[in-house]
Order: C-alpha cells, then sequence, then structure tokens
C-alpha cells in the first residue's frame, strides 16, 4: 500500500469519528498503527490528560511500549511528559546522548533496554490547547527528516481534533469527564487483555489482537465488549484464540 493510500485510510478513519457509536480507544489504536506504517518508526504510543491535567497511557502499539510510556509516567519525566507541559514537539533525540540521560535519569535507561535508540514527542494540541502527546520511537539512529516530524504532527493534530469534535467545546468539565470514561475504559481493557492472556497462555499482544479482531468482526465497541467481559456477561470461549505453535485447529 502506497503512502497516499494510507493517509487516505487516516481520513477515512476520521470520517468514521463523527458516527455516534465513534470508539475512542480503538481510533487511537489505529493511530499509533498508522504511525508505525507512515513514519517507517518501531513502535508509537499516545499519552491523554484526564480532568486533573494527569497523563495516562490510552493507546500503544505494542506491549513493551505501554509498559515504557507507564514506567514514564511512574516517574513523571521522559519526552512524552515534556512534550504535554510544554506543547511543543521534542524531535529526534538520541537516547545514548547524555543530556538524555540528565534530563530523564530514569526513563532514559529503560527506553534503552527496551530496545530503543532515539525517541520522538509530538503534542496532541488544537489551537494552543494541549491535551496529550505522541511518543514515537526508534531502535535505529536514523533521524526523522522535516517531512515526517511535519506528518507525524499532522496526524496528532488530526486525532486531537477527531477527540474535541466528540465533545462540546463550551463545557470543558463535560469534555473532560468523557475523557475520564475513555480513559477509564482503558483501565478496563488492560485488566481484560491480562485476563484473556492468562486464560489463553499467550502474551497480552497477542491477546488483544484476537480480542479487537472479533470486536471488529462483530461490531462491538472495544469498551463495552471489555466491560462486558470484566463483568462475567461474555463468554470468551466465543473468541477465537491466538494460534499457538504447533496447535492445530
Amino acid at each position: 500500500m502506497t503512502r497516499e493510500q494510507q493517509l487516505t485510510k487516516v481520513f477515512v478513519e476520521v470520517a468514521d469519528s463523527l458516527t455516534e457509536d465513534f470508539d475512542l480507544i480503538d481510533f487511537l489504536q489505529r493511530l499509533c498503527g498508522r504511525c508505525v506504517e507512515l513514519l517507517d518508526v518501531a513502535a508509537c504510543g499516545v499519552l491523554l490528560a484526564d480532568q486533573h491535567d494527569v497523563l495516562t497511557v490510552l493507546a500503544a502499539s505494542d506491549e513493551h511500549t505501554r509498559l515504557l510510556e507507564l514506567f514514564s509516567l511512574q516517574h513523571d519525566q521522559g519526552p512524552c511528559v515534556d512534550c504535554y507541559r510544554s506543547g511543543r514537539p521534542r524531535t529526534n533525540i538520541d537516547l545514548a546522548d547524555p543530556d538524555a540521560a540528565r534530563n530523564w535519569p530514569q526513563f532514559t535507561p529503560a527506553a534503552r533496554s527496551s530496545g530503543f535508540v532515539s525517541t520522538n514527542a509530538l503534542p496532541l494540541r488544537l489551537r494552543g490547547r494541549v491535551i496529550g502527546s505522541v511518543g514515537l520511537f526508534q531502535t535505529d539512529a536514523t533521524a526523522l527528516g522535516d517531512a515526517d516530524i511535519a506528518l507525524g504532527q499532522a496526524l496528532a493534530d488530526v486525532a486531537t481534533i477527531a477527540i474535541l469534535q466528540q465533545r462540546t467545546l463550551a463545557h470543558s468539565e463535560v469534555e473532560r469527564g468523557q475523557l475520564q470514561h475513555a480513559l477509564t475504559s482503558r483501565i478496563v481493557l488492560e485488566q481484560v487483555k491480562g485476563i484473556l492472556a492468562e486464560r489463553w497462555q499467550v502474551s497480552p499482544d497477542e491477546a488483544f489482537v484476537a480480542f479487537r479482531s472479533y470486536a471488529r468482526s462483530n461490531h462491538h465497541q472495544l469498551s463495552r465488549l471489555a466491560r462486558l467481559i470484566a463483568d462475567g456477561e461474555f463468554d470468551t470461549a466465543r473468541i477465537r484464540q491466538p494460534r499457538k505453535p504447533g496447535r492445530r485447529r
């Protein structure tokens, strides 16, 4: 698929956000995938702020990245945290640079131990208002060019519009409350991912792929299906388990 075709899919997905049953978590999960594909980065994570301006990991391209972003939040440091607070991009950060270790003494070694050698952080912003940030991680030292950074920021801007258009901008508390609902839904989703991974004896990433595939095929919102599973109101045997090596179906 060409970059133009991939961009077309992004705009189709944004158009889908205009529907009443818009699934914010699934949209941001897709955004992570599109960033990886279009920008040729190894991983992507999205942080959103709740009504108390506390950042939470709402989507990530893989489990390692989600855990790294969680680690960043736990220690209140890292490019994504700084990007959210300043509202400015942090690009082409060499994680081997001594300045990175001085600025983020806990985050930098954790990122390097995950195999990342450079990182970028782009704000989720609209007209100076910042609601989160997007982290882009690379496993090689190749710098993102100006065109890729501009495209990454454009994707972040489009995602911000898709998020905010679902809310009444004149009522900040309502908007923040809806963001809080999405953040709470993500917590339930992580719990269910762990439940399925343990039940099927697979990795969390494999469990999530199977869960998400079933939800899409059967027109379920991720958050609603996760809540049903968490409440014991859905038989998970209906979801096709990930294939294990050597196991026949």
